[in-house]
């Protein structure tokens, strides 16, 4: 069953408007991004009535950090003034141990990253104390809600609310983000996002981690961050974050492809009742081939950039894996990084890991198929 009811933009920015008694959205370039999605939501997605009133929910809170941005920046200055040295982006197609990676690095007393509550919650609410209480519970309260949306969601990909989290979460402010065609099956405003200029996009990214900074003033170490949307913008990454390297994962597609798949129809169906796997998995097969041959030429634009890491790797030395890639960061890993490592992995093990089975047919793909489209890049890095 589909709703008849339409998200509408205005609506939307007026509900935003008055849940947080602000009117400043400063710059209006987010409209375009915005309408192509709203417009995408609408005629695409066939929401069901609950994932219709979940998406009206987030994308008017979406709006109101917005709002509060705007409002905090011009109340507190000095957030602007904060400097923002990002060391690494981790990248890959998803489902390639960048997760893992990610959280591992971010044990190291060295780096900081983007945590769950604050990705969810980056701004503090009114009369909140340091210890951003309130933000914390509620993102508990968010996770759980979650949970029992798309319980086997935890079997894909093992979440925790105040550990590391992906970037691109704070990207979804901007309405340029892979966050959207992954919950959803909105493939025109996936084909917008593939040729969009993200310039603006990233801008405020690194306004978020000034936030996040301002919050913490003892947080003044170099960031690692983590996402597989930003394989679609590497050289606006680099434009942003000048001293930033992209530390890529790589394992075969014809395993990534179809466990993405998988998880795409684990997330999107509690927005639709209408979920269809094999469509699923053909739009993530060609939009990741053809967003790996945009990248080869992107990094043949900024060598020296660049720090590859394997997925078997990863999962069979990730203390050997991590300690080289602090190196190849200009962060040379010493004793207390060891410790931090190993204290992760023995917490990641504690952590319920789940399976969850599938076969590319599943998807409508095939692995011969897989091995056809991504030779030129299995080729190369695998």
């Amino acid at each position: 069953m589909t709703v008849t009811t339409a998200l509408n933009v205005p609506e939307l920015m007026a509900k935003a408007c008055a849940k947080t008694g602000l009117s400043d959205f400063g710059d209006d370039w987010f409209r375009e991004p915005l309408d192509v999605l709203v417009t995408s939501l609408n005629t695409e997605a066939a929401l069901s009535p609950l994932g219709f009133e979940l998406t009206r929910h987030r994308l008017t809170a979406l709006l109101a950090d917005r709002l509060r941005l705007r409002a905090l920046q011009r109340q507190h200055p000095a957030v602007l003034e904060q400097e923002v040295r990002v060391a690494a982006e981790i990248c890959g197609l998803p489902r390639t141990g960048s997760t893992l990676l990610h959280r591992l690095l971010s044990a190291s007393p060295q780096v900081t990253s983007t945590l769950s509550w604050e990705v969810a919650y980056p701004i503090p609410f009114p009369g909140e104390g340091p210890d951003a209480a309130v933000r914390k519970r509620r993102a508990q309260e968010r996770m759980e809600m979650f949970a029992q949306l798309s319980p086997d969601f935890g079997d894909l990909h093992t979440v925790v609310w105040d550990g590391p989290e992906e970037d691109v979460l704070l990207l979804d402010r901007t309405f340029v983000s892979m966050s959207y065609d992954s919950f959803y099956w909105v493939p025109s405003y996936g084909d917008w996002l593939r040729s969009a200029d993200q310039s603006k996009a990233y801008a405020e990214l690194r306004e978020w981690l000034q936030v996040l900074q301002w919050q913490n003033p003892g947080r003044d170490r170099p960031w690692v961050l983590k996402s597989p949307h930003h394989l679609t913008a590497v050289g606006t990454v680099f434009d942003t974050f000048p001293s930033c390297k992209i530390v890529m994962t790589h394992r075969s597609p014809v395993n990534a492809v179809p466990s993405y798949a998988s998880m795409v129809r684990a997330m999107s169906s509690q927005y639709s009742e209408s979920v269809d796997p094999v469509r699923i998995g053909r739009y993530w097969s060609r939009r990741f081939a053809k967003t790996l041959q945009d990248f080869a030429s992107a990094r043949e634009a900024h060598p020296g950039r660049f720090v590859d890491v394997r997925f078997a790797d990863t999962v069979s030395k990730p203390v050997e894996v991590a300690r080289q890639v602090l190196d190849a960061l200009g962060l040379p890993a010493g004793p207390a990084d060891d410790a931090a490592f190993e204290a992760y992995l023995a917490q990641n093990r504690t952590e319920r890991h789940g399976s969850h089975s599938y076969t590319p047919a599943d998807f409508g793909l095939s692995e011969d198929q897989l091995r056809r489209d991504f030779a030129f890049y299995s080729e190369v890095y695998l």
